[in-house]
């Protein structure tokens, strides 16, 4: 693969760790700050909503900036967010620096993945897309267990600082890696860059973006209490699980992205779907049970971010259909529709917690990925019935052509 997809991987490590991180310091931000763990998982929620605000609206303000000096500036952005984090005295602070970490998480990603594609041949796209999501997934197998214990034996301010300076790694990595002459793509006017949002079909994808990955979010913010809590582990044991499960979604990440190429993104989100909704419900049985959580935990991460690359391989190949000239918008409202789905997720975990238990959380998160494979299967039989309609339009033209 092109150094630059490295470049991008390198960038997502230090984004993913400080995405996920604070899902492992829920309880201790909750017990420093002096608020309660639903609270502390409303960082989750607004870390997602600066990413749902900012991939549409600052990819479009930006899409004249060349990708080089962007990707850079992201970094720097994300950098500084951390570091206001680290020194953040109270939970207003800290969550208004998530809000503007978030910002700099749209932006990268949005346009990350159409450089991914842009980089490989077609049929390669969504292997690109599974790289550069692989350093969210290693993220989750390295930066938030060690994250996490850092922040249990330092004090979560340790954790933030310790990704700004992951940030600046990442930042010298743009700078030497990217090549400065990576085509954007051709500016366009806002008007018809959020013509998107005219798009049914586009609307449709971002729909079951939204379930898809919200549904894993409603228990995974509260994977630690759950472990804590249900399972009975030591606090100091809640980072190795982590690590089990980073190391799960980091396969299932590639496992993924070669199923989108192999099967076509539908019918790999039908798969990937039905595995995690049955894995989410079994969750609700082993979680006593120290050594079959863990196992559930392990079968979850192989699914969990396996949805990914087929998603943003599908919104992708819909754009370049539907709205050629607003590829990278399309692909920025997808991901905000991740992290709407993440923001939904954790606050619904929350009032799930609180109104009917810590336990409520992963049968509510199967049913709602149930729905994000209804919709999907709903999007398969469209996508059959459009191309049903093309080839009868072709057959009528080459026929007509005879006469």
């Amino acid at each position: 693969m092109p150094l630059a997809l490295w470049a991008l991987t390198l960038s997502a490590f230090a984004i993913g760790t400080t995405e996920f991180v604070i899902v492992g310091l829920i309880p201790d931000v909750a017990a420093s700050l002096g608020v309660s763990v639903p609270s502390a998982g409303l960082l989750v929620s607004m870390y997602a909503l600066g990413v749902a605000v900012g991939a549409p609206l600052l990819t479009a303000l930006t899409a004249r900036v060349p990708r080089k000096k962007l990707l850079i500036g992201l970094m720097l952005l994300f950098t500084a967010g951390n570091l206001v984090a680290s020194i953040a005295p109270g939970y207003g602070a800290l969550m208004a620096a998530r809000v503007l970490t978030g910002l700099a998480h749209g932006v990268f990603f949005s346009i990350g993945s159409t450089i991914a594609t842009s980089l490989v041949p077609k049929e390669k796209a969504a292997s690109a897309i599974a790289l550069m999501f692989t350093g969210l997934t290693v993220a989750l197998v390295t930066g938030v267990p060690l994250g996490t214990w850092i922040g249990q034996q330092f004090g979560w301010q340790s954790t933030f600082l310790a990704v700004a300076a992951l940030g600046i790694v990442a930042m010298i990595g743009s700078a030497l890696l990217v090549p400065a002459n990576i085509a954007g793509a051709k500016p366009a006017s806002l008007g018809s860059q959020f013509a998107v949002l005219k798009q049914p079909r586009l609307l449709l994808v971002y729909a079951i973006t939204t379930l898809g990955y919200g549904g894993t979010f409603i228990a995974f913010t509260y994977l630690a209490p759950i472990l804590q809590d249900v399972a009975g582990f030591a606090p100091g044991s809640v980072s190795l699980v982590m690590l089990v499960y980073g190391v799960s979604v980091a396969v299932g990440n590639i496992w993924g992205g070669r199923l989108a190429d192999r099967k076509g993104p539908v019918r790999a989100l039908q798969i990937v779907f039905a595995l995690l909704a049955a894995v989410l419900a079994v969750l609700s049985f082993t979680a006593p049970h120290p050594v079959l959580v863990v196992a559930t935990v392990l079968a979850w991460g192989a699914v969990a971010f396996g949805n990914v690359p087929a998603l943003q391989l599908y919104v992708v190949q819909r754009a370049e259909r539907d709205v050629p000239q607003a590829v990278d918008m399309a692909s920025g409202l997808n991901i905000a529709a991740f992290n709407l789905g993440i923001a939904l997720g954790a606050w619904g975990g929350g009032m799930a917690l609180k109104h009917l238990g810590l336990m409520a959380t992963p049968p509510i998160g199967a049913l709602v990925v149930v729905g994000a494979l209804a919709l999907t299967t709903l999007a398969g039989r469209l996508d059959r019935r459009d191309s049903s309609d093309g080839g009868r339009t072709q057959a009528a033209a080459k026929e007509a052509e005879l006469v």
